[in-house]
């Protein structure tokens, strides 16, 4: 059976093997461009998408954005001295309160029996003392009664030695009672030096005791009035007027010993605390000044106090009103303002986009001259704030970058703009 001969490729006509060689070679060429370009990537964006600003010279403004709130210049904490049941509710949160103003009324039958205890041995230690000032104020007076007694017994048996001296004399009465007489006055003489040392020797010590005895009877009734002093802290009184805030008790509940009760807002006016981003924690002092708007006006401010401890990113700073504060704020309101870091100085500027959330304010996309592209650059810039951005190098005034948005840009070398 006959069967068709197939010739080989290069033996086909020319214009065939044309067409093949010329196929294989755009193949290649593609090939070679994709392994071996320049690796640039690339991205096409409508340019109605993206939003294009211009470098520029000016003065940059130094300042942070605040957001304070209203809080108390002073507060004061009520704390409970004594745990127990809360028998009444005097006050609630929002009133008006009187300094020395009973607020909670609290029972404790354990405290009141360890009252009970204490007072009972706090009096018993009183009385012992004193017992004992009084034994020594009686053992005094029994000296100098013996003293005294002495000294008359000499001056009687003096007297009695000379009458009877006398009546011997003219043998009126035998010498035996004229000598016994005699040697009693000897004996009384030689008592009245031993009980005169003896009285000194006490009298002293008890002038040094009394004024132990005395400083130990203070402290016993100074602990005594302590002491009792607990039964009155089961009543909470405000340490201070002022308004009444925070307080939440209902009748029948048990607190605890130091449990805080409730605030109490002095009517001393109002302050501003702000969270500021740590990024500003080295540059925040007390004294700078800052502007907060209230009421359709600016309000100007001072900083009187920067809290250092770092918290979710943020620190603290007390602003204080210069001169006469808004009327009408209420405590938690939140106003906006800015804090003055340091004074305007001359920069080249760029406005501050959402480009830095993805960047960092290290790299940005410029605009060439005709417009069509956009290609990444490396840059480096100072200090920032919500308008403005201070550009140190690698751009100059004059030249257009886009600041918008850089999410899914972050490994894009190049944007060509469409439209």
């Amino acid at each position: 059976m006959d069967r068709p001969i197939l010739q080989p490729w290069w033996r086909k006509k020319h214009w065939v093997q044309a067409g093949v060689a010329a196929v294989g070679v755009v193949l290649i060429v593609s090939f070679a461009l994709t392994m071996f370009g320049s690796g640039e990537r690339s991205v096409r964006m409508a340019r109605d998408h993206v939003t294009i600003a211009e470098v520029s010279r000016g003065a940059f403004h130094d300042y942070v954005p605040l957001r304070a709130k209203v809080v108390a210049l002073n507060t004061v904490y009520l704390d409970a001295l004594e745990g127990g049941r809360v028998e009444r509710v005097l006050a609630q949160a929002g009133d008006m309160v009187s300094e020395g103003q009973p607020l909670v009324e609290l029972s404790n039958t354990e405290l009141e029996l360890d009252v009970l205890d204490r007072e009972g041995r706090l009096i018993e230690s009183i009385t012992q003392l004193q017992a004992y000032e009084t034994q020594l104020e009686q053992n005094r007076i029994a000296n100098q009664k013996a003293l005294a007694q002495i000294e008359y017994d000499i001056v009687r048996l003096q007297r009695t030695v000379a009458r009877r001296k006398a009546l011997a004399a003219r043998s009126l009465e035998p010498v035996e009672a004229r000598e016994a007489v005699e040697d009693e006055l000897e004996h009384s003489k030689h008592l009245q030096p031993m009980q005169a040392e003896s009285n000194h020797k006490q009298e002293e010590l008890r002038v040094r005791q009394i004024p132990q005895i005395q400083s130990q009877l203070e402290k016993l009734q100074r602990d005594l009035q302590i002491t009792h002093s607990k039964l009155e802290a089961l009543v909470v009184r405000a340490p201070v007027a002022g308004r009444l805030t925070a307080m939440d008790l209902k009748v029948g509940e048990n607190r605890n010993r130091g449990e805080r009760f409730a605030e109490i807002t002095p009517d001393t006016g109002n302050k501003l605390a702000a969270a500021v981003d740590e990024f500003y924690l080295g540059r925040v002092q007390n004294g700078q000044t800052a502007l907060m708007e209230a009421a359709g006006k600016s309000w100007p401010l001072q900083v009187t106090r920067v809290y250092p401890q770092v918290k979710e990113g943020t620190f603290t700073v007390d602003l204080a009103f210069q001169g006469t504060a808004p009327e009408g704020l209420l405590p938690g309101q939140a106003l906006q303002g800015r804090l003055a870091l340091g004074e305007d100085r001359e920069a080249t500027i760029l406005p501050a986009g959402a480009f830095l959330e993805r960047s960092g304010g290290n790299w940005v996309f410029v605009v060439s001259k005709d417009g069509r592209t956009a290609h990444r650059r490396a840059i480096r810039i100072g200090r920032q704030n919500t308008e403005q951005v201070e550009v140190l190098g690698a751009l100059a005034a004059g030249e257009r970058v886009i600041i918008s948005d850089y999410t899914g840009l972050e490994s894009v070398q190049r944007i060509d703009l469409e439209g």
